[in-house]
């Protein structure tokens, strides 16, 4: 396939974006609106919130940002304007409910001008609540599967889903399907209605234990017993299970209905496209980045020799949309690991190197004072780490609040110092744990395949690739990812980031 025939499967087609406020959905908006102009239409869900309208949110979440840099420059101000009001239709929706959410009008529309659906909207968090993981991760995708289905034109479903439904394994993670029932423990089933009803039963249960309806405790329970059930199925967490579900949930309700499911690793910022550093949101592995620059980092858990699977985000992008080109209308299902273990695996020592490289070249200043920049410690035992966090934190803060306690509070502001870092230590292990010493690699052989069958990778709009051999990890890191964490995580704080000036040519 060239790139010509890449580029025009989208020609005069009209595609449905699900979560394009997201980090992902963003660049599936702008590379569709670049690569191919002349789609015909791109009809965005988004749920309106805060008294704003659907259109008002894609203008200020997606359209609105650097990532359409290019694209406004390209065109101009007024032009880009009228590009994004003639190709962009903003709906108000919810993959969370029947038909999306949509009434009966939009649904007659859509069904039939819809050609493809990308759903890329879920919630991310490791430990959300159940009930709400359940409904976006696992409901939501059967609910855009079933409307795909009522879409008389209807070429292709791609599903956004995470490597990390294989939980930890260890060895070679297949590109394979989910059976029904399947999960991660030998001897469990997984049946996913008596799942929903768990849910259903835990909320009336709490509803007549209390006189009063509390929030507050509802969402405590809801946030432990997602995490429990995660863990009685062999799931690290509650984010993982249920986009598991999700892909049982589309083999059980597909039909024939053609299905790519990607399934990226850890999504970094963007390598070359539409610019290199690209980010939205401190995205896992990055709050170490951010943990190591405000020296809150002085130990972790992990094993130096360990394998991080990184893969920044046009290269998933990229990805997913040639898939997308050579699956057209193809009445089957395929699932792409979209990762770097296997064909150019980075270690967590050379991803701790590298990003001491960065802070020794670029440190910190604080009061015109350059901060030293120390590696943390690294162990393999929990007893070790945990004798470490003595040492560091408990014994000091002990001392310090006694003095503060003689001392009549003099040294409230370190010992809240102390423990808040403390706390943040705590947190990411609690967080990243269960993948501190991650023994398994992600098999992309339907990838490598899928780069076989699309020799030429530039068009006119830009480039698709996604080969991960091209990237210098090293290089990668200290010259786009780890500034781009930190620019973005100091606007977040609406701080100024401060460091020496450098240079380093990628």
């Amino acid at each position: 396939m060239d790139a010509g025939a890449l580029a025009g499967c989208l020609r005069d087609k009209s595609v449905l974006i699900t979560g394009s406020t997201g980090f992902l959905g963003k660049l599936f908006v702008e590379k569709i609106l670049r690569v191919q102009p002349a789609v015909k239409k791109i009809y965005l869900l988004v749920r309106a919130s805060h008294g704003a309208s659907a259109e008002q949110r894609v203008m200020s979440e997606v359209t609105g940002e650097a990532v359409f840099d290019i694209q406004r420059e390209k065109y101009g101000p007024v032009g880009f304007q009228n590009f994004i009001k003639e190709k962009v239709v903003p709906i108000d929706g919810d993959i969370m409910h029947d038909n999306l959410g949509l009434d009966s009008a939009q649904v007659s529309v859509l069904t039939k001008e819809v050609d493809a659906i990308i759903n890329g909207a879920a919630t991310t968090n490791f430990y959300e609540r159940y009930d709400v993981a359940l409904n976006s991760n696992a409901l939501g995708a059967k609910n855009v599967c079933e409307f795909g289905k009522k879409c008389c034109n209807m070429k292709l479903l791609l599903h956004v889903s995470t490597a990390f439904v294989a939980g930890t394994q260890e060895g070679l993670l297949l590109e394979r399907a989910f059976h029904n029932g399947e999960t991660l423990r030998e001897g469990y089933y997984l049946d996913i209605e008596e799942e929903l009803q768990l849910v259903r039963n835990v909320k009336t249960e709490l509803m007549e234990a209390l006189s009063d309806s509390s929030e507050k405790l509802e969402k405590s329970k809801m946030k432990e017993l997602g995490l429990k059930r995660a863990c009685h199925f062999g799931w690290p967490n509650v984010y993982t299970l249920t986009k598991a579900m999700g892909e049982i949930l589309l083999g059980q309700y597909k039909g024939e209905l053609p299905i790519v499911i990607i399934r990226p690793t850890m999504v970094t910022s963007t390598y070359q496209d539409p610019f290199p550093g690209w980010i939205e949101g401190t995205r896992t592995i990055d709050a170490l980045i951010v943990a190591y620059d405000e020296q809150a980092l002085p130990c972790f858990l992990g094993d130096r020799n360990d394998i991080i699977d990184l893969i920044p985000a046009d290269m998933v992008i990229n990805a997913a949309l040639v898939a997308m080109a050579v699956h057209w209308n193809e009445k089957l299902q395929v699932i792409y690991h979209v990762s770097s273990s296997c064909q150019n695996p980075l270690s967590v020592n050379d991803f701790v190197d590298s990003c001491f490289d960065y802070f020794s070249i670029s440190p910190r200043i604080l009061n015109g004072r350059v901060l030293q920049t120390r590696r943390p410690y690294l162990f393999k035992r929990y007893a070790f780490f945990r004798v470490c966090l003595m040492i560091i934190f408990s014994l000091p803060l002990m001392i310090l609040e006694g003095f503060n306690l003689l001392l009549c509070g003099c040294f409230s502001r370190y010992c809240n110092d102390l423990n808040r870092r403390y706390n943040f230590l705590t947190l990411l292990v609690k967080l990243y744990a269960p993948y501190a010493f991650f023994k398994g690699r992600f098999d992309d052989s339907n990838l490598t395949w899928l780069r076989m069958e699309t020799k030429i990778c530039n068009v006119d709009g830009g480039n698709l690739n996604f080969d991960p051999k091209q990237i210098s990890w090293h290089s990668y890191l200290i010259s786009v990812h780890v500034p781009a964490v930190l620019k973005y995580a100091h606007m977040k704080k609406g701080t100024t980031l401060r460091r020496t000036s450098y240079s380093y040519s990628q």
